[in-house]
């Protein structure tokens, strides 16, 4: 049986992902996916779908969401003040739900954004390998009021594993970005590692799923560099000395310096910051 969910409220930026695809960058085509694989790995373990389950991902402000049928549900990440029939419902559990639910949003009290996991995952649109929406690839690029989703309405099948999961939720507040050095890493100069390596940065509110870029700039003398790739986590430095940090909808190549290769529990942890936030990278050796 197909079930339905009705957008009342879209939200800020709301949208269907998965781990992203794969194998097409060489045609220009980005990666997209979650920003955050940790909170939709959790969802997904915790409603025993694979791992690559296509989950919702919300930034900021929360949609308003109403279910036709049955199902279970779960959120994880950023904690934005779920509630269902307007009564609280807690991060990282079985939520479940019946025919005529309502799930909203509210203040956001930790994190940036939040994944909701369904059971069985989200029926959408399939394109090149992956469900992952993305703006003038796929027919639908963010939730819109009005909108109707299909999920697969089943009933979960409960079982005692007699395992426990131990849900690490200090990401959320870090602000350590751990980094490996990049390609033209070593073009800088002594002063500009150490300088990138012990200071606070904060990132600017021209931040989206394309790229987190950091308010301070960095003195840059560097020569440009040939048009190279360039994958999530990359992090170029402008001939402005603006940083501009790579994420899941970034291009292909770029032609700034990738002076750092953020690790993948760097990504996560910056797909938590706020505009505004301090981060503060931390070398990592190969």
């Amino acid at each position: 049986m197909k079930g339905e969910i009705e957008v009342l409220q879209p939200g800020l930026f709301s949208s269907i992902q998965d781990l992203g695809r794969f194998g097409f960058q060489k045609y220009g085509v980005p990666q997209s996916g979650v920003m955050d694989r940790y909170a939709m790995r959790i969802c997904n373990l915790i409603l025993g779908n694979a791992q690559d389950t296509s989950v919702m991902e919300i930034t900021f402000q929360g949609p308003q969401l109403k279910f036709s049928a049955s199902t279970a549900i779960c959120i994880s990440g950023a904690d934005l003040s779920a509630s269902l029939n307007d009564s609280p419902v807690e991060q990282n559990k079985v939520i479940n739900i019946s025919a005529g639910d309502t799930l909203r949003f509210g203040a956001r009290k930790a994190g940036f954004r939040a994944y909701i996991g369904i059971l069985g995952g989200f029926r959408s649109e399939e394109l090149m390998g992956s469900q992952s929406w993305y703006e003038g690839l796929t027919t639908d690029f963010r939730l819109k009021k009005g909108m109707k989703l299909s999920f697969g309405s089943k009933d979960l099948q409960e079982k005692d594993t007699h395992s426990h999961l131990k849900i690490d939720e200090e990401y959320l507040g870090s602000d350590i970005i751990e980094a490996y050095p990049g390609p033209e890493f070593e073009r800088l100069s002594k002063e500009q590692q150490d300088k990138l390596f012990s200071t606070s940065f904060k990132t600017d509110k021209n931040s989206n799923r394309m790229a987190v870029q950091i308010e301070e700039d960095l003195e840059n003398d560097l020569d440009p560099i040939t048009t190279g790739p360039v994958v999530p986590g990359t992090v170029q430095l402008t001939p402005s000395g603006k940083l501009i940090i790579l994420m899941k909808d970034c291009q292909t190549t770029g032609g700034y310096p990738r002076i750092l290769q953020l690790s993948e529990k760097a990504q996560q942890v910056l797909s938590q910051k706020m505009p505004g936030e301090k981060i503060n990278f931390r070398k990592l050796d190969y």
